[in-house]
């Protein structure tokens, strides 16, 4: 294994490493040394590769939400003329999944907003572009479903795609709470089946 490739892998265990801790300790609950120990890397080369345990957590913000963007898009390009079918299966999926896991976690946005989103500037400007990236994909999503007809024309696709995101973030919250998958259905439901309808 090469240098750069090694040092990419060693990047690649910690971020993944971040996420799984963030999401099940948050982030205050987290301690570098218990990251390094999980993927066996000094604290050198931690230091190396992110600078500081903010620095690491903006990135983890990014390294979580990359996969879910990339599901998105990847739904939305196959999703030929039903763009609002495209992301409903998304978001079934995600539900599926949150079932599976015994509604454990939530979305690790949602969480660390609560934890350190106005304590952390650093952070803060993580989250902020990653919901923004997130919100423009949907937003794209509901603007193709809009051409296609399936979507109402009297509200914007961006102010939309806003409501569907805060209220997700808010039916992933309750979800934690009553440990059932009903608020985040019911979201998908009313805004997906009814309320963003044409």
């Amino acid at each position: 294994m090469t240098r750069s490739t090694k040092k990419e892998t060693n990047r690649e265990n910690l971020l993944n490493q971040g996420v799984t801790m963030l999401m099940g300790q948050g982030y205050h609950g987290t301690g570098l040394q218990e990251v390094l120990d999980a993927v066996n890397i000094p604290k050198g080369s931690f230091y190396n590769y992110f600078g500081s345990k903010e620095n690491f957590g903006a990135e983890v913000i990014q390294h979580y939400i990359d996969p879910f963007i990339t599901r998105l898009a990847a739904h939305l390009q196959q999703s030929g003329t039903d763009a609002l079918g495209a992301i409903r299966l998304y978001f079934d999926e995600l539900i599926a999944e949150l079932e599976k896991d015994q509604f454990r976690g939530g979305c690790l946005l949602g969480n660390l907003m609560g934890e350190i989103g106005d304590t952390s500037e650093v952070c803060q400007k993580s989250l902020q572009s990653a919901v923004q990236r997130y919100r423009d994909l949907l937003q794209a999503g509901l603007a193709k479903a809009q051409q296609q007809g399936t979507v109402r024309l009297d509200k914007s696709a961006e102010d939309m795609a806003d409501l569907l995101i805060n209220t997700w973030q808010g039916a992933l919250l309750r979800m934690k709470i009553e440990k059932s998958s009903m608020p985040v259905k019911q979201c998908c439901e009313q805004l997906l089946g009814e309320f963003f309808r044409a």
